[in-house]
């Protein structure tokens, strides 16, 4: 039953028509740039990427406690932003979506606040939250069916369907996973220009660009 239910989830992802997928690839590239920002800030820890950050708590745990209590922190703030986003958007509708996304907008505009007046554990807190809360703009039945800030299981997918391709299925299924990964990536790039030109401030132009989106999600036809 469970091996149906996920096979379920992947068939409703990849049913999604090609303008969600532009949509998804553009919210995967604000996490990136959002994600590259605080991994320089911080020095290698980050707010949307959690394997990374569970990596950092398990060495740190035996290493160094301090930097074991930032990614651990990060991790809850992260959770907590995807529990606040799925109680928004619990209708998984297009107005959902565009209020989670302008929850997002407001928790990143605090997030540049607080940064340039100092308070730097409360920006990456709100930057967590905000990533968080993203992965909530996608869903069905209450589960997350686009992932926006995590690429691992975009890249099984990916090689799934690839793989998939070559034994008489679907030509193209593993394009819109390539898509998700190129946006991350390539946000990933812009923030980290941003950040040499603006520092911490370029995190305003992320706080625009949710704004964008959300526009963009509400006028999104499901």
């Amino acid at each position: 039953m469970a091996g149906a239910r996920a096979g379920r989830k992947l068939g409703g992802m990849i049913r999604y028509r090609r303008r969600f997928w532009v949509l998804a690839a553009a919210l995967a590239a604000l996490a990136g740039f959002v994600d590259s920002i605080a991994f320089i800030h911080l020095g290698g820890f980050f707010v949307s990427f959690m394997s990374g950050n569970s990596t950092r708590l398990g060495v740190g745990l035996s290493q160094a406690p301090e930097q074991a209590l930032i990614a651990l922190g990060l991790i809850g703030a992260f959770v907590l932003g995807v529990i606040l986003g799925t109680l928004i958007n619990r209708s998984g509708d297009r107005k959902g979506g565009a209020i989670v996304l302008a929850f997002v907008t407001a928790a990143l505009g605090l997030a540049a606040l607080s940064g340039q007046t100092g308070a730097v554990a409360a920006a990456m807190a709100l930057l967590a939250i905000a990533m968080g809360a993203e992965n909530a703009v996608f869903l069905r039945d209450g589960e997350v069916s686009i992932g926006v800030t995590y690429m691992t299981g975009a890249l099984v997918r990916m090689g799934q369907r690839i793989a998939g391709a070559f034994t008489g299925g679907p030509r193209w299924a593993w394009a819109p996973f390539l898509l998700l990964w190129l946006g991350l990536v390539s946000g990933a790039g812009v923030g980290a220009l941003a950040f040499v030109h603006w520092g911490f401030a370029a995190i305003w132009l992320a706080a625009a660009a949710a704004g964008a989106l959300a526009v963009t999600r509400l006028y999104l036809r499901d």
